[in-house]
């Protein structure tokens, strides 16, 4: 007994099953009950999306038995005869294989015989785009004008490819891509009709992997089931497709929380147990880090991302540490093409967001702060100060206020000339000279002082 591929045996037989193209199928089912019918659609949009499923629908919807109806009953003669692709006022045609004019004027010497069968002889026309300018031009005119009994349905991925003058003859609906939730929910039904046992996880993977398309989703399904024996995992699923483990993924974003550059290595270390393909780690990192971003913004995940554990990651990450983190991730992604280590080039992406964040240096050594006990005193600290120094210090004192002199709370007021003032009467020359220079006060309190730097400074 010979096997139905499931792309094959769940391919849409009415409108009602298709999935996710509700904009089109609404065009078309008001246009069949009003019989507002014209003689040329064209069906628009990515590979896997129903747009040839959709123009045997709307074939059978003109030929069926009961008449011109909205929705085609699937079981008279004209509709079993369609799905089964032995209806012959049906004609499929391949452009990609029929590119000469010769080919098109073959095709359309038929066009004035009546049809045999059904109510009207429909040109089903797939990948229309492939045809050659000189099969465009004889199709033109009975494009524009044919017969009563004739109905052009032509699908194409690439609709830019197409003349003007073709696509002025045609209306034209555009199918979208499938969301990830509406393939998903879709393999879940399929797997229930199949007695397939599988994991919601696994399924969410797939539909992610299909990239819009049902098509492909339902390949990846067959594939599934094969690859595991009939009970559809995570774990394997992510072995087939090559992806990533979400988990190394929350991991490495909690390593980024912690500022913990051990725990990063140690993510890393395990994650190349599995030799991943390291382009594909990153983009799975911003895909993350962009989910984080959208619920801080508008305090939910997106539908096809729904995991309660985002929102508490979302909670510990500052909004600017993500677009930090998400900014490196993307530079290091167009740079990882030329490296020869990936596995070294991830580690350095992971290390330069810990080295960039702002405080990380602080956080990162207060551990080996701690273990010193005394703090040895620097030649500069054992040296006496000079008398002029010491009148400075004094004449500083003097002009802060006594309560503010005592106190260790920053003075937020401060003269944005007071900086000009003091750099003159200090002795800081050299480097350290020309820094102070650049920058403005900003705070200071007893005898420190705070200071600003303009980025456009930073070189400095």
């Amino acid at each position: 007994m010979s096997y139905t591929v499931l792309a094959r045996k769940w391919r849409p037989r009415k409108f009602k099953e298709l999935v996710g193209q509700e904009h089109v199928v609404k065009a078309l089912v008001n246009a069949l009950s009003a019989e507002r019918l014209h003689h040329a659609y064209l069906f628009a949009g990515t590979r896997g999306v129903g747009k040839t499923t959709l123009a045997r629908i709307f074939a059978k919807a003109l030929n069926c038995t009961n008449g011109v109806v909205a929705e085609p009953c699937g079981r008279c003669d004209a509709c079993l005869a369609i799905d089964e692709g032995r209806f012959v006022d049906l004609l499929e045609v391949d452009a990609a294989s029929r590119t000469k004019v010769e080919d098109t004027r073959e095709l359309l010497d038929n066009v004035q015989y009546m049809p045999t069968d059904g109510r009207f002889k429909v040109y089903l026309i797939d990948e229309v785009h492939m045809l050659s300018n000189h099969s465009f031009n004889a199709l033109l005119k009975t494009l524009e004008e044919p017969p009563p009994h004739i109905k052009f349905l032509l699908a194409t991925t690439d609709p830019q490819k197409l003349p003007a003058t073709v696509l002025s003859r045609c209306l034209q609906f555009n199918l979208k891509r499938l969301r990830v939730r509406e393939i998903c929910d879709q393999l879940k039904k399929i797997c229930m009709e199949e007695e397939v046992d599988c994991e919601l996880d696994a399924l969410l993977a797939i539909a992610k992997a299909a990239e819009g398309s049902m098509r492909d989703a339902l390949s990846l399904l067959d594939q599934a089931i094969a690859f595991s024996g009939g009970d559809i995992k995570l774990d394997s699923v992510s072995i087939m497709l090559g992806s990533v483990d979400i988990g190394h993924i929350k991991r490495i974003i909690k390593g980024l929380i912690q500022v913990d550059g051990a725990l990063l290595m140690s993510e890393v270390m395990h994650l190349d147990e599995r030799a991943p393909d390291y382009g594909l780690v990153i983009d799975e990192l911003m895909s993350f880090l962009q989910k984080i971003a959208v619920i801080q913004l508008i305090g939910v995940p997106d539908e096809d991302s729904q995991d309660e554990e985002l929102s508490s990651l979302a909670n510990q990450l500052a909004p600017e540490d993500v677009q930090l983190y998400y900014q490196i991730a993307l530079q290091g992604r167009r740079d990882l093409d030329v490296c020869r280590d990936f596995r070294s080039a991830f580690e350095m992406i992971l290390l330069r967001m810990l080295a960039f964040l702002p405080g990380s240096a602080d956080r990162l050594t207060k551990g080996a702060s701690k273990t010193v006990s005394t703090k040895q005193p620097s030649s500069t600290d054992k040296l006496p100060k000079k008398k002029s120094q010491l009148a400075k210090d004094d004449k500083f004192s003097a002009q802060l206020p006594s309560a503010k002199r005592d106190s260790k709370v920053m003075i937020p007021k401060v003269d944005p000339q007071r900086w000009g003032q003091l750099l003159s009467e200090s002795e800081v020359r050299g480097a350290a000279r020309q820094l102070a220079e650049h920058c403005v006060l900003i705070n200071q309190s007893n005898s420190k002082i705070a200071l600003m730097l303009a980025s456009e400074h930073a070189h400095l």
